[in-house]
């Protein structure tokens, strides 16, 4: 404020018409005059030099600032989705918690009464019931987890006030010590994030209908590295020689059929196994091995390239066939394909792809053969595959890319209308998107990390 009232100062003199005393450039005196003049109709032109870390500098400083206030906001939306995260599973949890300790109780009234005959049935069940004891261990490590997210919350909150009150105050601004600060805490958010986001796989919820409508077999589904407040939906009927998509603007737009945009692949696709990822639609070009990545704000392709070796054209469908060689999906990791070749014997093989250029990062090689699987889905960096895709359904095979090992499970899949073409894990809404025999459903998911 000094500097800029001798700047004013300045200003002032030279509307008054004062003589000003033209001396050598010292910035850090402060405002100097470094040369004076007159130009043809008599007006004063003089060269004003600032000091450091004052006007001039401060458009660099406060881009800067901009770019860690942006960053910080990311964050802060990336909190809130992990709270409600976190809430909701606390809360399914809290409720287990006491049916559990509920049941201990009836089990102790029982064993310390007269009905003997009553207890010895009960054993069973309670030997069963100390088998889910250690969920308790999960629920008071849930209530650890919580009590971080809001911390978290808090240090952003904070972060961002302070961004907020330093761009009208850059003079005093140590840049690096705040950058360094967001830096610490967006590491500290990710490791938070990738601890309380991903987990085993226990549990399925029944089915939530959406909506009826369309063929036997397609696809929908919504962004999941959509910003926040974009809510969009989108919709492919039929697994062979169609390019169109419709992109609804809302779930409740979906259910109802209005407000909707209809896009025009440049080729059909293949099978029912797209994707919708960070603004674009990744799918399987018919006929072919090609992956095509179409951005739907350009309507153009982005990117394409043959998955190598890959079978395609009902060479290694999914069980219920529909050219579902090529199956595209995300999760917590980023984008993978499923699909077999001849070299591994028709078995699964899952490889993780750059979202930019479509090249293979890492692939891994299963034991569970393509044609046998009902379909499939990724959950936090693991396969999980179903044993079928009509009548009673189970998740019953998981392939974790972590340890590069596989294991049997039994989760029981809900499968309400008989014949399941589309199955897919949104990390967003920790949801399994279906397409159930001409219906939309959704299959709430529960995951349990791990306590080491």
């Amino acid at each position: 404020m000094e500097s800029e009232e001798n700047l004013l100062n300045v200003f002032l003199l030279l509307l008054m018409g004062s003589t000003l005393t033209v001396g050598p450039s010292v910035p850090e005196d402060g405002w100097q005059v470094y040369s004076s003049a007159q130009d043809s109709e008599g007006r004063c032109v003089c060269t004003v030099v600032a000091p450091q870390q004052t006007v001039c500098s401060r458009d660099a400083r406060t881009k800067q600032l901009r770019q860690l206030l942006e960053k910080v906001q990311n964050m802060s939306q990336s909190i809130n989705v992990l709270d409600q995260r976190t809430q909701r599973d606390l809360q399914f949890l809290e409720k287990m918690e006491v049916q559990l300790k509920g049941l201990e109780n009836k089990f102790k009234q029982v064993e310390n009464g007269h009905e003997s005959n009553i207890a010895r049935q009960y054993k069973s069940i309670k030997a069963k019931m100390e088998e889910l004891r250690p969920l308790i261990l999960v629920l008071e490590a849930y209530k650890e987890d919580a009590l971080l997210v809001r911390q978290f919350k808090e240090e952003v909150a904070n972060v961002t006030e302070l961004l907020g009150s330093l761009q009208e105050k850059l003079g005093s601004l140590d840049y690096q010590e705040l950058h360094s600060r967001v830096m610490d805490l967006e590491d500290r958010l990710r490791a938070c994030m990738q601890r309380l986001a991903c987990g085993k796989l226990t549990g399925i919820s029944e089915p939530i209908t959406i909506k009826t409508s369309g063929s036997r077999f397609g696809s929908w589904m919504t962004d999941p590295l959509a910003p926040a407040g974009d809510s969009r939906v989108w919709y492919m009927d039929g697994y062979h020689n169609n390019r169109f998509v419709r992109e609804y603007q809302s779930m409740k737009d979906f259910i109802t059929a209005d407000n909707f945009t209809s896009h025009r692949l440049p080729h059909p696709w293949s099978g029912t196994g797209q994707v919708v990822y960070n603004g674009s639609i990744y799918f399987n070009k018919f006929q072919s091995h090609t992956i095509i990545k179409f951005d739907f704000s350009t309507s153009l392709i982005s990117r394409s390239r043959q998955l190598d070796f890959a079978g395609y054209n009902n060479m290694y469908h999914y069980a219920w066939g529909g050219h579902s060689d090529i199956d595209l999906m995300v999760d917590e990791g980023g984008l993978w394909a499923v699909y077999a070749t001849n070299q591994n014997a028709g078995n699964i093989v899952l490889s993780q792809l750059n979202p930019n250029t479509l090249q293979i990062i890492h692939s891994w090689t299963t034991n569970h053969p393509k044609r046998s699987a009902g379909e499939a889905f990724m959950i936090c960096g693991t396969l999980y595959v179903t044993n079928g895709y009509s009548g009673g359904t189970k998740v019953y095979y998981a392939y974790s890319t972590n340890s590069s090992t596989y294991e049997y499970i039994d989760i029981p899949l809900t499968n309400k209308y008989s014949h399941l073409s589309m199955l897919d894990y949104n990390p967003r809404d920790r949801a399994l998107y279906a397409w159930n025999n001409g219906h939309q459903v959704l299959y709430n998911v529960t995951l349990y990390h791990i306590i080491q």
